[in-house]
């Protein structure tokens, strides 16, 4: 049976869309899912620890959001262009969304920063994006760390008092347009407790990009088209991951970007893990076997997202979505800043 994009869609009260960070990143909630059983348990994140056995390895993206909103104008004619950074396609040219598109066409200069940066459009792409291309003097990143702004999902109403909060405390190589939601709750305390326990912990990159969190357009899934995100493992880290695997441990990912990490590489080599880079579009749905990941924790998704889908390929659909209705009836938080699921 071909499963349809409705088969993802939920009920969801606007009021449970979480707009600000809890003031403790682990006090959040954790709903636990038992794929082999269905059963389901409340829980806090904090209890995440009991979740993990000495000998498991704990997979988590370090990737860095950039601050990729900005604000510019045309010189020529004042008029106002809100640009937003998706990727660096090649030295100083970047894919972008412009905000009005049609005031942006081939040609267009920008200002930013009463001049500080400025960019001209070199090409207009098929979907509505453009391709611009910066000039600087300086530093890019620092320039854009000082006049950018973090780029918060449109379900985010609220103003974000700490830019920092929309960051894991691990947070390292620049490149995000998002977080890695999934490891906003854990505190360096807690990632220090972990560790104590005897559970490896083991960093990758994946450059998230905003296509993570559109809907699915099409009604049948199958006829979906996944975008495509940067993604490394290191020599380290993988010799580590296969020794855990050897070793009879498991390998627990943080979120849905490390799975599709460790899933794209482990299907390349057969179920083993190797040091790789490049960019992947793999679409995780129901009928995907996982060749690496044996647990995961991950936040709430939107309806009909590819990241719904990417859960239930591991739990099972009916499932998934029954926990979804549980955490709605319990009044869990929802997305980038809400709650989290824990499934083994």
């Amino acid at each position: 049976m071909t499963l349809t994009t409705s088969d993802f869609d939920f009920d969801l009260p606007e009021e449970l869309i979480a707009q600000t960070p809890l003031a403790d990143r682990a006090a959040s909630r954790l709903l636990v899912l038992d794929k082999a059983t269905g059963n389901i348990a409340d829980k806090q994140f904090s209890d995440i620890l009991d979740e993990l056995n000495p000998g498991d390895a704990l997979v988590m993206n370090d990737t860095r959001v950039l601050p990729a909103r900005l604000h510019g104008e045309k010189p020529d004619t004042g008029g106002h262009l809100e640009v937003l950074l998706l990727m660096n396609t090649s030295g100083d040219r970047w894919e972008t969304l412009i905000k009005p598109a049609r005031r942006a066409k081939a040609g267009t200069r920008i200002s930013f920063g009463d001049g500080r940066l400025q960019a001209v459009v070199v090409e207009e792409l098929a979907h509505g994006g453009r391709i611009i291309e910066f000039s600087y003097s300086g530093v890019f990143l620092e320039i854009l760390e000082s006049l950018g702004e973090m780029p918060l999902p449109p379900y985010i109403k609220e103003r974000l008092a700490d830019q920092e909060r929309y960051q894991t405390v691990y947070a390292k190589e620049n490149g995000s347009a998002a977080a890695p939601t999934a490891g906003l709750h854990f505190t360096e305390d807690l990632l220090t407790a972990i560790q104590e326990k005897g559970v490896k912990l083991v960093y990758l990159t994946l450059h998230v990009g905003l296509g993570t969190f559109r809907p699915v357009s099409v009604e049948n899934i199958d006829e979906h088209q996944m975008h495509s995100e940067f993604y490394r493992l290191t020599e380290e880290a993988a010799a580590i991951l296969n020794d855990v695997k050897d070793q009879g441990g498991r390998i627990i990912a943080v979120g849905t970007t490390s799975i599709r990490t460790l899933e794209t590489i482990g299907s390349k080599y057969d179920g083993k893990l190797c040091a790789d880079s490049g960019w992947t579009d793999i679409f995780i749905k129901p009928g995907y076997t996982f060749k690496v990941v044996d647990a995961f924790s991950t936040n709430f998704h939107l309806p009909m997202s590819t990241l719904i889908m990417l859960v239930s390929a591991f739990a099972g659909r009916e499932q998934v979505m029954a926990a979804y209705e549980h955490a709605v009836a319990e009044r869990y938080r929802f997305f980038s800043f809400g709650d989290a699921m824990f499934v083994k």
